[in-house]
């Protein structure tokens, strides 16, 4: 018996070190000690013009439900979406690579003790869908077959909700070539009232909801119907350090909040992303001004909705572009350096948000005004058409844009808010 006990003990020891061994090789072969996809930020106004191209292009309303469409998309564009929806949800960086027939799409995301997990997928076309060729981590291959459940398990923890498109069954199928994609895919008569009802996860809906009473209970309070964005924040960025005291994400309260009041200040329905929104109590109508003017209040929350949700580059690239489209526009309001600071402000606001949740929330709930927001930006060049902007300034990048865009930035990092 004693010998059976000792044959038992010892194997179980060499199965506990082989286990041991295999996860220190696994764990070598695993993690890297530098990323293979570096951090990027290199989006530019140019980008988000052919975005907004494409989505006007793709407007369900240009065709009749049920017809086939198609949609294109350069090598770019789709590298571009796969690295912010990678650093939105993931905290990585990805890099897409189109081939005939093939797509190669890699992601590096920092690990524990300063290594790095660099992933690497290849799909081939189908008659539908791409399905997964080859899966490897690190220097680890894996079944391909791995790939599918551990990117919907990572997109349900980070709330997204993958199922979505199938089940309103609208992709047909995507067609891979060198430098290029498009997916074929048909709306039915449902498929965006299908699509808007899975947009969000029930739990930030419930979280979204909140932050809609708090902002209902905050207008009922205030007089008249023109209201501060410096009146406005502070409850909303009170709830927000409530619930996180509470064992809430800070990070996505801020989110919340910030997206709310966007909706809120724009005059859009949030009904348009959440349709249960349709029955939450309804914020009584304001119009939000910042330094007593509603445009810098539109830029400076949108702007921050935008690098708290994407990212500053993005939100650095859509300021800009919309000020470049103004000035070519024939009707637009022309080249503002003020909406600019307006825009610059906002999308250090929405960066701190993410970055410094915690502290953002207690510098707001110390006070606020509208000085605190944003800088002077009276002295600022405004509508100035394009002919002009280029003229004068030398355009995107000429000495006279540099030297302004500097200045602006100096302004704002001297707001006692930003430091």
């Amino acid at each position: 018996m004693r010998t059976f006990v000792k044959v038992v003990g010892a194997t179980v020891l060499a199965v506990l070190v082989a286990l041991a061994i295999a996860a220190v090789v696994a764990f070598a072969l695993v993690l890297e000690p530098a990323p293979r996809v570096p951090a990027r930020g290199e989006i530019s106004a140019a980008d988000v013009d052919r975005a907004v191209a494409i989505v006007r292009r793709q407007d369900p309303r240009r065709a009749p439900p049920g017809q086939l469409r198609w949609l294109a998309l350069a090598e770019r564009d789709v590298d571009l979406l796969a690295d912010h929806a990678a650093a939105r949800w993931l905290g990585a960086h990805a890099r897409v690579r189109l081939e005939a027939g093939r797509v190669v799409a890699q992601a590096s995301a920092p690990a524990p003790f300063g290594r790095w997990l660099n992933v690497e997928a290849v799909l081939r076309q189908t008659d539908a869908l791409p399905a997964v060729e080859r899966l490897r981590v690190g220097r680890l291959p894996l079944p391909p077959a791995l790939a599918l459940p551990v990117l919907r398990a990572l997109a349900a923890r980070a709330g997204v909700q993958p199922d979505m498109l199938d089940a309103a069954g609208v992709i047909e199928r995507v067609t891979l070539a060198p430098g290029r994609v498009v997916v074929s895919y048909r709306l039915g008569p449902q498929t965006l009232q299908q699509l808007r009802a899975g947009l969000v996860a029930p739990a930030e809906q419930q979280r979204l909801r909140a932050y809609v009473e708090r902002l209902a209970d905050a207008a009922a309070r205030l007089e008249g119907r023109t209201v501060s964005l410096a009146q406005l924040l502070p409850p909303l960025l009170a709830l927000a350090a409530e619930r996180s005291d509470d064992g809430a994400d800070a990070v996505a309260e801020n989110r919340a909040a910030l997206l709310v009041l966007a909706f809120h200040a724009t005059h859009r329905p949030l009904r348009q992303i959440v349709p249960a929104a349709d029955a939450w109590p309804a914020p009584r109508p304001l119009v939000v001004t910042l330094q007593q003017r509603h445009d810098f209040a539109l830029h400076f929350v949108v702007s921050a909705l935008i690098a708290a949700q994407a990212g500053t580059p993005l939100a650095d690239a859509v300021g800009l572009w919309k000020e470049l489209d103004d000035a070519r526009r024939a009707g637009g309001s022309g080249f503002s350096f003020a909406d600019l600071a307006a825009d610059r402000a906002g999308t250090r606001f929405g960066d701190l948000a993410v970055r410094e949740p915690r502290q953002l929330q207690a510098r707001i709930a110390r006070g606020l005004a509208d000085a605190d927001l944003m800088p002077d930006a009276r002295d600022l060049p405004e509508f100035l058409p394009e002919r002009e902007f280029a003229a004068r300034y030398g355009g995107v990048g000429g000495a006279g844009y540099e030297r302004l865009r500097a200045e602006i930035e100096a302004r704002i990092d001297a707001l006692p808010l930003m430091e």
